[in-house]
């Protein structure tokens, strides 16, 4: 008796959806693949990621290293990235004719830095593959089978798939929050992560393009115990942007989303130096420059225009000179190039990669095989679990190794 072959669906074009049903195809060539995308454009957050480079994954090849980058997710996925990370990543996509190089701060690109390449790899290497991508092809709805294993996919469009095997790999999307739980499955509630700090200060957002590298960021909410970053950090026309910024609201999403994005910020302008040696410093120019005009003469590694800022937040004017800086004003100057207060008074957005925190319980989940524990024939890949990763590459990766592992369990007959 002939065996039919299996069917598997993928819900979601996205990057994990691709990377999943080629992983499928790869370990079974004879299963029936078929991809379902909501939209006209599939891979559309790969194609702006990176400012349209896409930046693929990060240079950092230690499961228990790359585990570091993810505020939620990170223990789950030790194990997973113990069977493909990021050093798989790059050889898959050298594989495919698409060579990676590393910048300076770790991230990855292809070597075209165009996201049109990585668009393009994952398109053909699915087409070449057998997976049927089918486009602009919204599901409403998926229900288990009754009396045989498997699922049924109810489209907008009235039509119905039938599958053995499901791969729900929708991103942070409400319809694939809505499948998976009306399948079984518990959501933690999707809130923002990954963005920028709103500072309501003019003579800040007048600094717009300062930036400086080292800082010390201090996140401070509700009285609960503070978060911390260190890293670049960019003044902007809204507030505060950088790594330091964008890293402390992906660990900070959370208690930030609870209080409603007011938080009280410390910043440490200058975190190589102790608090002490920072006053020296500026007891140094002091008794230097008495004479001369305590704006033009910082004694600190400093921006000139930051420096200006500061001082004006400590009531020093544009007229005061070293001479007469009074000790208490010398303590406040000390106190703010340390230990700045700075009101967050809500969130911007980083450019448009949009990333969540939320979605499945990763209880819920093997994470050997990215099957739930709930429901046979039910896998997840990508943003539509409980991982997300700070930038640089992280979230990605973390798709590209749950599709991969799902992909390659779907495929393998029992």
């Amino acid at each position: 008796m002939k065996l039919l072959p299996l069917k598997i669906v993928v819900i979601g074009g996205g990057a994990s959806g691709f990377f999943g049903a080629i992983a499928c195809a790869t370990v079974n060539p004879h299963a029936q693949i078929t991809l379902l995308e909501a939209s006209r454009q599939p891979l559309a957050k790969v194609r702006i990621s990176g400012g349209g480079r896409c930046n693929v994954t990060h240079a950092c090849f230690e499961a228990d290293r790359l585990v570091q980058n993810y505020p939620r997710g990170g223990k789950a996925l030790r194990g997973a990235f113990t069977r493909f990370q990021a050093q798989d990543t790059v050889a898959w996509f050298a594989a495919h004719g698409v060579k990676l190089k590393t910048e300076a701060d770790g991230r990855m690109f292809p070597i075209t830095d165009n996201s049109a390449t990585i668009v393009d790899c994952l398109m053909n290497t699915a087409k070449a593959s057998g997976v049927e991508v089918h486009i602009g092809t919204p599901v409403v709805a998926v229900k288990r089978k009754s009396e045989t294993p498997g699922f049924e996919i109810f489209l907008k469009s009235g039509e119905k798939y039938e599958c053995d095997r499901l791969l729900l790999a929708t991103g942070s999307s409400l319809v694939g929050y809505k499948i998976a739980q009306e399948l079984g499955h518990q959501i933690e509630p999707p809130v923002p992560s990954l963005f920028t700090f709103n500072i309501l200060d003019p003579k800040l957002r007048a600094l717009a393009g300062v930036s400086v590298n080292p800082v010390k960021l201090r996140l401070l909410v509700n009285g609960k115990s503070p978060l911390e970053q260190t890293g670049p950090l960019l003044m902007t026309h809204w507030g505060l942007s950088g790594p330091s910024v964008l890293k402390l609201s992906a660990w900070g999403a959370r208690v930030l989303h609870e209080s409603r994005y007011q938080a009280k910020l410390l910043i440490n302008w200058l975190p190589h130096l102790q608090q002490e040696q920072v006053r020296q410093k500026i007891l140094d120019v002091k008794n230097e420059w008495a004479k001369r005009p305590i704006i033009l003469h910082r004694g600190v590694d400093l921006p000139h225009r930051l420096w200006q800022y500061i001082i004006t937040r400590v009531d020093i004017t544009t007229e005061d000179r070293w001479a007469g800086l009074a000790n208490k004003t010398l303590n406040s100057l000390v106190q703010e190039l340390t230990q700045g207060e700075y009101l967050i008074a809500g969130k911007g957005v980083f450019k448009e990669e949009f990333v969540t925190c939320g979605g499945v319980k990763l209880k819920e989940v093997n994470f050997k095989t990215m099957e739930s524990k709930l429901v046979p024939g039910l896998y997840f890949a990508g943003e539509v679990l409980d991982i997300d990763g700070v930038t640089g590459g992280f979230n990605f990766q973390s798709a590209w190794t749950t599709a991969h592992l799902a992909g390659q369990a779907m495929g393998t007959s029992d």
